[in-house]
């Protein structure tokens, strides 16, 4: 499995629609993944089904502690309600290791409407909960599951934040590697601007009857 020579990375919450997707698409572009779950049944059948899919053994499923001890890079992409109690399980063990933070902090049923934290946004929440030595960025919300698992060119770029310049270029790397547009959108802080947007761009979606509304960055020559 690590015989690629790239960075494994640990997808929390892998077992969800968003996580498949993007466990795919780093899967295709040759990255180890681990599935993380709860339940390690549930995500070993989650990696078994992608491996089929991709006819390889490059997805395995454990439960989401291994799966953080076992990887150089954590993504967390469960649903907000289980933001905090699954960071906090897995705290002990992602010292030295990129959090890569795709959670959205949406409370049913009023998805349309932004609700941000007290922490400013999702991803300094988890700054928070993990401590001030670990390196964060945030990427991906704005990304609609549906188009991650079928192989299509989605129209949607997506706005990278992170710690450090360094959490930034290691995130956009795998946001190239899943076959999408990236842009370093600064400091972490900037994160809620793109963690409000998915309630804007549901909003949309339901205006429209559409489901996977998306933005593009205008206005660069030189990406």
């Amino acid at each position: 499995m690590m015989g690629t020579g790239k960075k494994s990375i640990a997808i929390l919450g892998g077992t969800g629609k968003e996580g498949k997707g993007l466990a795919y698409r780093w899967a295709k572009a040759g990255y180890p993944v681990i599935i993380g779950s709860r339940s390690p049944e549930r995500a070993r059948e989650a990696a078994q089904e992608l491996n089929k899919k991709l006819n390889s053994n490059i997805i395995t499923g454990q439960d989401n502690p291994t799966a953080v001890k076992t990887a150089d890079i954590v993504a967390i992409t469960v649903p907000y309600a289980a933001h905090r109690a699954t960071l906090e399980t897995i705290k002990p063990f992602i010292r030295g290791k990129l959090l890569i933070d795709v959670t959205v902090p949406l409370n049913p049923p009023k998805v349309t409407r932004i609700q941000m934290p007290p922490a400013g946004s999702a991803a300094q929440e988890a700054r928070e909960i993990i401590g001030e030595g670990i390196e964060v960025a945030a990427a991906f919300q704005n990304i609609s599951y549906e188009h991650l698992l079928k192989d299509e060119q989605v129209e949607c770029d997506v706005l990278v934040t992170g710690t450090s310049k360094e959490a930034r270029e290691m995130t956009l790397e795998l946001v190239s590697a899943a076959g999408l547009v990236g842009w370093d959108a600064g400091v972490l802080e900037n994160s809620v601007v793109a963690e409000g947007l998915t309630s804007v761009l549901i909003n949309i979606n339901k205006q429209y009857g559409s489901t996977h509304a998306g933005i593009k960055i205008t206005g660069i020559h030189n990406k």
